[in-house]
């Protein structure tokens, strides 16, 4: 069940840890918010950030961008988008590639209508994740390997 933000108590912890997510593009885990809100908001536990966290997915104020060296990742920026994952470092990025061909997205969007017609599920939202290495840890591979 989705709760509407506008229905929730605020509260200066919740409205801070929001913030928080909304203000990086880093795509953090709760470990993260926590770090960056832990000195300035006395009482402020990691238990409220996850807690917090968990009503912000459900309301659809962020979403999880999936598992990441062994911790959940989340983004402020809900609407669908491509999120690539480094293999060697763990950054999460936006991938807003132009040069991905329009039929890329066509395919996904026709699945997401194909699947109203048929009785087995129904696609309502679809999260694409690329992998491999950033342009950062990629040139250190090459520099290690010559």
């Amino acid at each position: 069940m989705s709760i509407a933000n506008a229905d929730r108590k605020h509260s200066k912890k919740r409205d801070a840890i929001l913030e928080c997510i909304r203000s990086t593009t880093s795509h953090p885990g709760a470990q993260w918010v926590y770090d960056q809100l832990k000195s300035d908001i006395p009482g402020l536990s990691l238990a409220t950030v996850y807690r917090n966290i968990n009503l912000f997915l459900r309301e659809g104020s962020v979403i999880s961008v999936g598992v990441v060296d062994g911790e959940e990742r989340f983004d402020g920026r809900v609407a669908p988008h491509p999120h690539f994952v480094c293999e060697c470092c763990g950054r999460v990025i936006d991938y807003d590639a132009p040069e991905l061909p329009v039929e890329f997205f066509d395919v996904m969007e026709n699945l997401k209508n194909l699947s109203h017609t048929q009785d087995r599920f129904v696609i309502d939202y679809r999260k694409t994740v690329f992998s491999g290495l950033c342009a950062e840890c990629a040139h250190k591979q090459v520099k290690t390997t010559a």
